[in-house]
């Protein structure tokens, strides 16, 4: 790679975290802060408990986001990480206030009549990781996005196709350090999307394989025969993403004194923790 390339690449690293955050990104905050407390209203009807839990954490995020508007107006700027990390945790409190219960969400108008079919509690999914996380930069509720790689079908239907997108965040994490020397995270997925229609998740991570792995399947075969390797991969335990472990409630820990690395690429195995209904157009 030539000097002038690195030098860009350099730049433009630099420029993105610098953009500058305007009034009009706080203020989409508090819309978001204003869409959580509607929906916690509505919560208190079915669980008062959650409600409270969630309105609770609504009061502390709104000071923040208070904070960050003094911070503007007295130093005349805020960072673009101070303003992502608050932006999602307010989008994983969001998900919370949505409730307990997984169920379909139809699209309003929607005029297809559909039928509602379950995945059980159990069921194993591979996706395939969009956001690079690290356990020695990732912060706890940061977000982040996976695909489905294969079909998955109901009684001969197609519910979830692949390519499917997959909604998380980081849940705990806890970087590689002088005393505590392995890195470590556990990841929770808490929405699934298809199409235009948006499901409650409840999900862990039980394997992880090396992305360089997941793209030479991809070269291999399609379809089944990809399930099929990538299930061999997943029974072998040798084929597991180098470096790493997987142990109870999918944290994801380094097995020898390093951070926990997951590039963009990486192979998550996904079992779910609570089953999902689907709605699914019916055919005429």
């Amino acid at each position: 790679m030539s000097a002038m390339l690195v030098i860009a690449l350099m730049f433009t690293v630099g420029a993105w975290a610098q953009e500058v955050v305007t009034a009009a990104d706080l203020t989409r905050l508090e819309t978001t802060a204003g869409e959580i407390a509607t929906r916690t209203e509505q919560l208190r009807k079915t669980d008062p408990t959650l409600a409270a839990d969630v309105s609770k954490t609504l009061t502390d995020l709104r000071d923040e986001v208070t904070y960050l508007r003094v911070k503007m107006r007295r130093e005349g700027s805020v960072t673009r990480e101070e303003y992502a990390l608050l932006r999602d945790r307010l989008e994983t409190l969001r998900v919370r206030a949505d409730g307990e219960k997984v169920s379909a969400q139809p699209v309003l108008g929607d005029p297809e009549p559909a039928s509602v079919l379950s995945i059980p509690t159990a069921t194993e999914f591979d996706v395939r990781l969009q956001t690079p996380l690290n356990s020695g930069t990732a912060k706890v509720e940061q977000r982040f996005e996976a695909t489905t790689i294969l079909d998955y079908a109901v009684n001969g239907t197609v519910v979830v196709p692949a390519g499917s997108l997959v909604r998380g965040f980081v849940s705990s994490v806890r970087p590689a350090g002088r005393i505590e020397r392995r890195g470590s995270l556990t990841l929770s997925f808490d929405e699934l999307r298809i199409d235009s229609r948006s499901y409650r998740l409840r999900a862990s991570v039980t394997q992880a394989i090396d992305a360089r792995i997941g793209a030479d399947t991809g070269r291999i075969a399609a379809g089944a025969t990809v399930g099929a390797i990538l299930g061999g991969i997943f029974g072998g335990g040798r084929g597991a993403l180098l470096g790493v472990i997987v142990g109870g409630g999918g944290t994801i820990a380094a097995t020898e004194g390093t951070d926990v690395d997951l590039p963009a690429g990486t192979i998550l195995r996904v079992r779910l923790d609570q089953s999902v209904d689907l709605s699914v157009p019916v055919a005429p």
